[in-house]
């Protein structure tokens, strides 16, 4: 990674809601709800990592935090050599033009009042207001053909698209800033599979053609693999195990990280048949109780005392590294 530009670097990232029950005295403490618990990764310039885990791990929370959309309790978001955590609204508002964000729900991420060409077109009106309307009209129709929409429909609303199309918007409106991150929340899990494999390959032309970098949350490990450089998986707010995607899908180390790849369907409808699926036992914990020590322990068939005793932290290399008492790489 030593030959590639260091863009992003996330170090020890917390965040912590305050959650006081209607039924709790008025002196009562709030509760701390611990969405994201200390996750630190690194991206370089034209990468991407990919975000995986099941529903309420802290994915969304992690993304938006990195944006500033969610505050971050504690730790640092270091974005070309600044910390984004540390700076001011107005700088940190400055910023936001070279990171942009794809949200997971196509048409309740477009305003329905607005034109599609509107919609594109308000980044450039807010961050380059004395741009001139004939520029401003020249840019979204550029951009509408990169994404492959006709500049002919410029004038028409959201609904009158389909979930794909709209999610076309959605990515037209994040480049047209010409940005170097794009943060994905999960920007295909709306739509049909064949949709999917279109939006997925249309991020990797941009990617390539503009040199972008990527952060693509996602709950499919196949469509994770299929477009990822690097892979993160989390657990109720933790990095469980973090590496290259060939390291991590070759060689899934953490119990967790096994249990979601025996559950990727097989093309192979023979070793599909044979394969053997790794239940977890019992539901995900609650993020304002979790569990002592390893936050994995109460459904991890290799847990012991030691594991309720000790929290485990990523070790390993920049190439594979898990987060495990009981596993090594």
């Amino acid at each position: 990674m030593s030959d590639k530009k260091l863009l992003l670097d996330v170090s020890n990232l917390k965040v912590h809601f305050k959650i006081k029950s209607d039924k709790a005295w008025p002196w009562a403490k709030p509760f701390s709800l611990k969405a994201v618990d200390g996750v630190s990764i690194k991206l370089y310039e034209g990468e991407t990592l990919g975000v995986v885990g099941e529903s309420g791990c802290g994915k969304s929370t992690f993304a938006r935090a990195i944006i500033g959309l969610v505050e971050a309790t504690e730790g640092q978001v270091v974005w070309l050599g600044q910390d984004l955590t540390r700076l001011p609204a107005g700088e940190l508002r400055e910023k936001r033009k070279e990171i942009q964000m794809i949200f997971q729900d196509p048409l309740a991420s477009l305003n329905p009042r607005m034109t599609i060409g509107d919609i594109i077109a308000e980044p450039l009106q807010t961050f380059y207001p004395k741009l001139g309307k004939q520029e401003v009209m020249d840019r979204v129709k550029a951009i509408m053909m990169k994404v492959g929409l006709l500049p002919n429909l410029i004038n028409r609303y959201p609904h009158e698209f389909s979930g794909g199309q709209c999610q076309r918007i959605g990515i037209a409106r994040a480049l047209i800033l010409e940005p170097k991150l794009i943060i994905c929340d999960e920007p295909v899990s709306a739509l049909d599979v064949s949709i999917q494999a279109q939006v997925v390959n249309l991020l990797k032309s941009l990617q390539k053609e503009m040199g972008l970098s990527l952060v693509f949350i996602a709950h499919d490990l196949s469509v994770v693999k299929h477009i990822s450089d690097r892979v993160l998986v989390m657990y109720l707010g933790n990095a469980v195990e973090l590496g290259t995607g060939e390291a991590v899908y070759a060689n899934p180390s953490h119990p967790y990280t096994q249990a979601l790849m025996s559950a990727v369907p097989i093309p192979d409808p023979a070793l599909e048949r044979t394969k053997t699926i790794q239940l977890l036992e019992g539901d995900l914990p609650s993020p304002i109780n979790p569990p002592s020590g390893c936050v994995f322990r109460t459904r991890c068939p290799l847990a012991d005392g030691e594991c309720a005793r000790q929290r485990p932290q990523l070790s390993g290399s920049e190439e594979h590294a898990v987060s495990c008492l009981k596993v090594r790489v």
